[in-house]
């Protein structure tokens, strides 16, 4: 047996003993949801069971209540896992993030015992609102990433995939604030912002011929007036652009900003543009690091793909990780019947015994993962190097 081999054998004898507490921990996290930045619950269940299994724990860490740290290993080499454990509204754990978190903590509680001699340190963050707000964006620029050789987690989905990218999103919340009229008595008295959000509506939808390809503008009014007989004083809603990557992405919003600048000039009404969180970065997975894993978890048999970029998520704040930091964010299966993620009906498939597997194979792949980063020297010396060349994060926030 090589020690590469024995390495693996003893990381999956840990995690064997830790079945059980893995898997109640993925339950709890299911049966009890909470929203983004709220995740107080969750965040606690996560932090007490490393800081019993010896980890160096910093609970509200970053300057964000529901994240914490917790660390083991003192190596050069920093492995970091991202936990995620925030829940949709209404719909509870419809996208696997008790998955993704449990899976996490398996990796991190698979490697701990054996960090001092890999020269590692396993380094588990707890990242919170990663469905709204972007947790992950706010612990990079408080420097949870800056020691960080390499970043990887696990998502839930029907499926695996290793490699795929995802689109760079940020969202606005829109309101126009005009005069009340009456609509029929005086109506030159009023200034109609309903009439506002239309034009912009129009304008946006005027604009999309000449949108760049993968670009997406997709929103709801929330509000409208009151009565048919009252010119508008108030109208918001609520819009998303997305695009194929961040520097798109803020092309994008300079256009979609003078779609809704133009309904505010035509009618008088006064525009308020307010940023919803952190705006979404592309995910660039980094390929050397994906073909890893997906040798690990074929290992593990998972019936998985080859590595592909081009496959294409949704949005995630890890993208803003994998800008500064070598990442990887594959997609770990299990049957959900006809479900995909953010719908009602995935939740339920989130403690079956396929989705308790996911947990186990989830969190082995990534520490195998991280064992060959650790004893391939080309890798090791690769990510080292890459490390101390970068400079911290300092993405400016959205305008």
């Amino acid at each position: 047996m090589t020690a590469a081999t024995s390495l693996r054998e003893h990381t999956r004898a840990v995690l064997e003993a830790r079945r059980e507490d893995l898997i109640d921990l993925s339950h709890a996290l299911h049966a009890d949801p909470e929203l983004a930045y709220e995740e107080h619950r969750s965040a606690r269940r996560i932090a007490d069971l490393v800081e019993a299994a010896g980890f160096d724990t910093e609970r509200g860490a970053y300057g964000l209540p529901t994240a914490f740290r917790a660390t083991a290993g003192s190596g050069d080499l920093v492995i970091g896992i991202c936990a995620e454990y925030d829940a949709l509204p209404g719909i509870g754990h419809a996208c696997g993030h008790n998955v993704n978190g449990a899976a996490a903590v398996a990796a991190a509680l698979a490697l701990a015992p054996y960090a001092d001699d890999l020269g590692i340190t396993v380094k588990l963050l707890g990242t919170p609102a990663e469905e709204s707000g972007g947790g992950k964006v706010d612990m990079l620029r408080a420097g949870a990433f800056d020691d960080v050789a390499a970043a990887m987690m696990v998502h839930a989905a029907p499926q695996d995939a290793v490699g795929m990218t995802s689109q760079a999103i940020g969202s606005w919340k829109v309101s126009y604030t005009g005069r009340a009229a009456h609509a029929a008595a005086m109506p030159e008295r009023g200034v109609n912002a309903a009439d506002a959000l239309m034009i912009a509506q129009v304008a946006i939808a005027a604009h999309r011929q000449q949108m760049l390809p993968g670009a997406v503008v997709s929103g709801v009014v929330t509000h409208g007036g009151d009565a048919a007989n009252v010119i508008p004083a108030l109208a918001t809603a609520d819009y998303d652009c997305r695009a194929a990557t961040f520097e798109e992405l803020r092309e994008l919003q300079a256009r979609v900003r003078a779609c809704f600048e133009a309904g505010a000039l035509a009618t008088g009404a006064e525009l308020a543009l307010e940023a919803v969180g952190n705006d979404y970065a592309d995910l660039r997975q980094d390929l050397d690091i994906a073909r890893g894993y997906l040798a690990a978890a074929r290992d593990l048999g998972r019936g998985i793909q080859d590595v592909d970029p081009t496959l294409r998520g949704g949005s995630t704040d890890m993208g803003n990780v994998s800008h500064l930091v070598p990442t990887i964010h594959p997609m770990i299966g299990y049957d959900s019947g006809d479900a995909v993620m953010h719908n009602p009906d995935f939740t339920r498939y989130g403690t079956t015994p396929q989705a308790d597997r996911a947990v186990l194979d989830g969190g082995l792949a990534m520490a195998w993962t991280a064992l060959g980063l650790a004893t391939e020297t080309p890798h090791r010396t690769a990510l080292l190097a890459r490390r101390a060349a970068r400079a911290p994060f300092t993405r400016p926030s959205p305008e």
